[in-house]
C-alpha cells in the first residue's frame, strides 16, 4: 500500500475515534436544564431560610454535574437540615468529589444527616484519603465515636489519630496545634497530656475560651471537680458577660446533676447572645428535663421564627407538643415539614 493511502487511512481512522470518543462523551454527559443553571442563588437561599419547597431545588442544584466546588460547598452546608435518601445519595457521590474542599463538605454534610452509630460506614474509607486535610475531617468525624460504633474502623481510627499526632508534633508551634493534640489525647482517654496539651494552648492564646471549657472537662476526669469549678467561676469573674462561659457552666452544672442552676447559666448565654440557636436548644431541653413543658415549647418556638431552616429545633417542637396533646399545633408544623422537604424521615415515621 502507498504511503500516501496508509497516512490517509490512519488520518481517517484517527478522525473515527475522535467523532466516536466525542458522541459518547456528548451521550454520556447530563444536559442541565438553562431553569436550573439560573436557580443557584434562590435555591440557595430557599435552604437558608427554610421556605417551601427548598429540598427539591436543593437537591437539584446538588445534582449538577457542572456546579463550581465552592457552590457545592455553599449548598453541603444546608443539607443535613433536609436530610432523606436522597440527601445521602448526594453526599455520599461528593465523598468522591476531585475537591478536596468538597470531599470535606460532604463528610461534614454526612454527619449531620447520619446518627453516630452508622457514620463511621460511610466516612471510614475517608481515612486512608490521599489528601491530608481529608484525612483529618473524617478524623475529627468520628472522633468519640465508641468502638461498637467505629466498628471495623476502630483500629483504622487508631492509626489515624496516631499519624496525625506525628504531624502536630512536628509541626512548628501554635495554640491551634496544641488544641487540636488535646482533643486527640481526650479521646484516647489521655488526660494529663490532655491538659498539659491545653496549658500549653492557653500559654500561646490566653483568650481561647473552648480550650479554657475543654480544660474543665480534664479537670474533672481526672477526679478534680472542685478545681475545674474553681477555674470556671474564675473565668466567668473575669468575663461574666462571655456567653460562651455561661453556657459552660449551664452544661457544667447540669452535668453536676444541678439542673436548677444550671437553668440560671444557660438563659444567662440565651439573653447574652439571643440568636444563637444551640444555646436555645439546650436551654429548651433542659426546661423539658425539669418539667417546665411550656418555657420548653417557647424557646423552640423561637429558634423556628428566628432559623426556620432549623430542622432539628422543628421536630424536637413537633414531638413536645404531641407530649402536651397540642395536636393542632403539631398538624401545622407537620405540614410546613412537608412543604419545606415531603422526604424528611420525620414524616416517613409518623410524628
Amino acid at each position: 500500500m502507498p504511503k500516501s493511502r496508509r497516512y490517509l487511512l490512519f488520518s481517517l481512522c484517527a478522525v473515527l475515534v475522535i467523532a466516536v470518543a466525542w458522541l459518547f462523551l456528548r451521550s454520556t454527559t447530563p444536559v442541565v436544564p438553562e431553569a436550573i443553571k439560573r436557580g443557584y442563588s434562590e435555591a440557595l437561599a430557599q435552604a437558608r431560610a427554610g421556605q417551601p419547597g427548598a429540598a427539591r431545588v436543593l437537591y437539584q442544584q446538588l445534582g449538577r454535574p457542572d456546579l463550581s466546588p465552592k457552590r457545592r460547598i455553599w449548598l453541603h452546608a444546608e443539607l443535613p437540615n433536609y436530610p432523606s435518601s436522597v440527601a445521602l445519595k448526594l453526599a455520599d457521590a461528593d465523598l468522591q468529589h476531585e475537591s478536596p474542599e468538597v470531599r470535606i463538605a460532604a463528610i461534614k454534610s454526612i454527619s449531620g444527616l447520619v446518627p453516630s452509630g452508622q457514620r463511621s460506614l460511610l466516612l471510614g474509607p475517608l481515612l486512608d484519603d490521599s489528601d491530608q486535610n481529608v484525612r483529618l475531617a473524617a478524623v475529627n468525624a468520628l472522633l468519640g465515636l465508641s468502638p461498637d460504633d467505629l466498628g471495623l474502623y476502630f483500629g483504622p481510627l487508631e492509626q489515624a489519630i496516631d499519624a496525625w499526632e506525628q504531624v502536630l508534633k512536628s509541626a512548628p508551634e501554635s495554640a491551634e496545634n496544641h488544641y487540636q493534640l488535646a482533643r486527640l489525647h481526650l479521646h484516647n482517654a489521655e488526660f494529663k497530656e490532655a491538659q498539659q496539651a491545653l496549658e500549653n494552648t492557653l500559654r500561646l492564646a490566653p483568650e481561647n475560651l473552648p480550650a479554657l471549657v475543654m480544660q474543665i472537662e480534664v479537670l474533672d476526669k481526672l477526679g478534680q471537680s472542685d478545681a475545674a469549678r474553681q477555674l470556671l467561676a474564675k473565668q466567668l469573674k473575669a468575663q461574666p458577660d462571655s456567653a460562651y462561659l455561661q453556657h459552660a457552666l449551664g452544661l457544667w452544672l447540669l452535668h453536676h446533676g444541678q439542673s436548677e442552676f444550671a437553668l440560671l447559666g444557660l438563659s444567662k448565654a440565651v439573653e447574652l447572645e439571643p440568636d444563637n440557636k444551640d444555646y436555645r436548644y439546650d436551654l429548651a431541653t433542659t426546661l423539658h428535663g425539669e418539667q417546665e413543658l411550656e418555657a420548653a415549647q417557647k424557646q423552640l418556638q423561637e429558634i423556628v421564627q428566628r432559623h426556620p431552616n432549623d430542622r432539628k429545633a422543628r421536630v424536637l417542637l413537633i414531638n413536645y407538643w404531641t407530649e402536651s396533646g397540642q395536636l393542632q399545633n403539631v398538624q401545622i408544623l407537620l405540614a410546613q415539614l412537608e412543604q419545606l422537604n415531603p422526604d424528611d424521615p420525620a414524616l416517613q415515621q409518623g410524628l
